[in-house]
């Protein structure tokens, strides 16, 4: 059964990242990638990775215009296992703890907390104010998961590129797809010493 993932793509610094964890996801066999990437994101895009929009599109299976409210991931009844914004930033942010639905970004969001679905914030800020933490607090009791970009040491001296599919892998795993992308923690070879304090 083909899973179908809403991929948003905000203004904020963390392109490679998205692009990285699109690329990871053509790979997982059963999955469908719909990707809404806001207005403000291409001159981002350009600076961080040299791509346009168009670039970013052909890693999808399928595109909406950020403008268009009558798409499909704008109503709860089109189906779909939930939604990943990577990078997400502190106006989208404050946008979905708010509400305020100004475009279909933010609006197909909404519609995940509402349906139920998972709903993945990679936020992309640092250091945060209160404000942002609010948001983030608010996002969090209306059901969403904030998962900032933080790579897995344990994993060994892995290069930027092989980081940022590992953490694609972690964003999976908040929809329960499963992967090879992660680097798992094995835990002690031998536990036998290991006591309850």
């Amino acid at each position: 059964m083909i899973k179908r993932i809403v991929f948003g793509v905000s203004g904020a610094s963390g392109m490679p990242l998205a692009v990285a964890a699109l690329k990871a996801f053509r790979k997982v066999k059963g999955l469908e990638t719909h990707l809404v990437v806001s207005q403000k994101s291409s001159i981002v895009l350009d600076k961080e990775s040299g791509m346009k929009p168009a670039d970013l599109a052909g890693l999808a299976d399928a595109v909406y215009d950020a403008a268009d409210m009558g798409a499909g991931p704008a109503s709860g009844s089109w189906k779909c296992s939930g939604m990943v914004v990577c990078p997400c930033s502190m106006s989208t942010l404050a946008s979905i703890a708010t509400g305020a639905g100004q475009n279909l970004l933010h609006r197909a969001c909404d519609v995940c907390l509402k349906e139920r679905r998972p709903l993945v914030l990679v936020a992309r800020e640092t250091p945060l104010s209160l404000i942002h933490l609010k948001n983030m607090q608010a996002v969090t009791e209306a059901g969403a998961t904030v998962m900032p970009f933080m790579p897995s040491f344990y994993a060994g001296t892995l290069d930027l590129e092989r980081l940022m599919a590992n953490f694609a892998g972690r964003i999976l795993d908040q929809f329960g797809i499963e992967s090879d992308l992660c680097l798992r923690w094995k835990g002690d070879e031998d536990s036998s010493d290991i006591s309850v304090r």
